[in-house]
């Protein structure tokens, strides 16, 4: 029995060791075996690489995935201005007539809508839509005075589905201002003054109206943003806004986009949407070591880390009592909202993009050019600076100051501040709105417009006459709000104006 147990012994050992082997040699073969049968499936068109998916040469994006075929419907090419700037297709196409509808009408949740005040061109304007609509907007409440509401830009979006085109007529600032707005606190600092707080409290008085029509068409969710902002969907399972919104518990009042701001590396960008690619990270999304270890450098003595506003914009869910905040944020009439503010998801601000930017600025205004005049016009240092030279300096000087504060063409800084995580490259909204353009939408959009202008008699004064009743007999159901009952003790905080980001002197109130 005792000279058994050696033989016993070598048996178990080479048993283990052929195991081994086995097992070795198994998961060798099978990643092997895997990667063959992906290869296989994709070169068969079997499988959808990811990485190609996003690549400026491939077609889809969410809402396009049921793309088929070659894009066959054209039109012809009317001459129009717009028509050249917003696309420069041969083949002239109209193909969210076809599969590009983008979700409108569909039945999948949650139900989005953009709210904004604007007096944007189509330049801005149709690629601003389009892009959201492929993040799963599917609804856009238009506030438009201005280029915006002439009736070569305002005909063309209302031809868009989902889109509801509002102009600010006589009728409309008359159910304005029959507000309850006008009688509370929290907005009454920004009452009565001119440039951008007129431009607040009209962007205010617009949400509060955006809210009764999303409710009334059935949103989950309502977004305010400008026409120069693009939402960027980061840390979603795909990119897709909706799928973002979808995954924010129940709980959840108010979702906050910190925003990220566009830094342009020339001073001849025309379509910002399509040409830019570098943006500066907020402070909420950078470790503050690195944001204040890099602060001077990133300012570019500039006033602020941020040209203008750095407290980002906000999504709300569609409830009772919900009112807006000013124009970065929303609030309830009955509690405090529940707010989660997003770690990885962004607004990206193309901000004086285009050097053009400074003089359209300057127009609006009616300001003196004086320290002391624009700050009752503006919130902001870099736009009261930015107005004063607009106002006295030659074009030649202008553009010296443009290059000086706002371009960045200092190759070896911007490699570092890309490496210190305070500048990122971010380029899918870039091929997107490119994918757009060159697919012939934008253009489509406009000879489809036109052939509705051309047979349209006094379209102007119809359309301003219908568009501006929000409710029936043309009264608008925000203003029944006004007779909601409020407890006495209810707390109105006050509206949150555009905030620039944490200066040096942070550092201070961290420690």
């Amino acid at each position: 029995m005792a000279g058994s147990r050696p033989t016993t012994s070598i048996s178990q050992t080479s048993s283990a060791n052929l195991f081994t082997s086995r097992l070795l040699l198994l998961l060798t073969l099978l990643p092997l075996t895997l990667a063959a049968f992906a290869f296989l499936l994709q070169w068969r068109g079997g499988l959808t690489d990811p990485i190609t998916r996003w690549s400026p040469d491939h077609h889809e994006f969410p809402g396009m995935e049921s793309t088929s075929g070659s894009i066959k419907d054209t039109v012809r090419n009317s001459g129009s201005g717009c028509t050249d700037l917003l696309g420069q297709s041969h083949s002239l196409s109209f193909p969210y007539f076809r599969d590009w509808k983008f979700g409108f009408g569909s039945d999948l949740k949650p139900k989005i809508c953009i709210t904004t005040s604007t007096s944007a061109g189509l330049e801005q304007t149709l690629p601003w839509i389009f892009y959201h609509k492929v993040m799963g907007v599917s609804t856009f409440f238009l506030f438009v005075e201005g280029k915006a509401a002439s009736p070569t830009v305002s005909k063309v979006l209302e031809t868009i589905p989902g889109v509801k085109v509002i102009y600010r007529t006589r009728e409309l600032e008359e159910q304005q201002a029959k507000s309850r707005i006008w009688n509370e606190t929290w907005l009454s600092s920004f009452f009565y003054k001119p440039c951008n707080y007129e431009l607040f409290v009209k962007q205010s008085l617009n949400m509060e109206m955006a809210i009764v029509m999303a409710r009334e068409a059935g949103m989950d969710w309502i977004i305010h943003l400008d026409t120069d902002e693009l939402i960027h969907p980061a840390g979603a399972r795909e990119y897709s806004l909706r799928q973002l919104l979808l995954d924010v518990p129940g709980n959840v009042d108010m979702v906050i986009f910190p925003n990220y701001e566009s830094s342009v590396e020339r001073d001849d960008i025309k379509e910002p949407f399509s040409e830019v690619s570098m943006f500066k990270k907020n402070y909420d999304h950078l470790p503050k070591d690195v944001y204040f270890g890099n602060y001077k450098e990133a300012t570019r003595g500039n006033p602020n880390y941020f040209l203008t506003y750095g407290n980002g914009k906000s999504a709300a869910r569609i409830q009772d009592h919900l009112r807006p905040n000013g124009a970065h944020r929303w609030h309830n009439y009955m509690k405090t909202p529940n707010e989660v503010k997003l770690d990885e998801a962004a607004v990206l601000h193309y901000t004086y993009p285009k050097f053009s930017d400074l003089t359209s600025r300057r127009d609006r205004c009616g300001c003196k050019p004086t320290k002391e005049d624009v700050k009752r016009c503006f919130m902001l240092e870099f736009d009261r600076a930015a107005f004063i030279i607009a106002s006295t300096a030659t074009e030649e000087e202008m553009l010296h100051w443009y290059r000086e504060r706002i371009v960045w063409t200092d190759k070896a800084l911007n490699l570092k501040l890309l490496r210190k995580g305070i500048l990122t490259r971010i380029y899918a909204p870039m091929v997107i709105v490119q994918r757009l353009r060159e697919t012939g939408v934008f253009t489509s959009v406009i000879a489809s417009a036109q052939k509705v202008l051309s047979s349209v008699t006094n379209s102007s004064t119809a359309g301003v006459t219908s568009s501006s009743k929000i409710g029936h007999d043309g009264e608008s159901k925000a203003t029944a709000r006004r007779v909601l009952q409020i407890p006495d003790n209810a707390a109105f905080s006050s509206a949150i104006p555009p905030l620039s980001p944490p200066g040096l002197e942070g550092i201070y109130m961290e420690m």
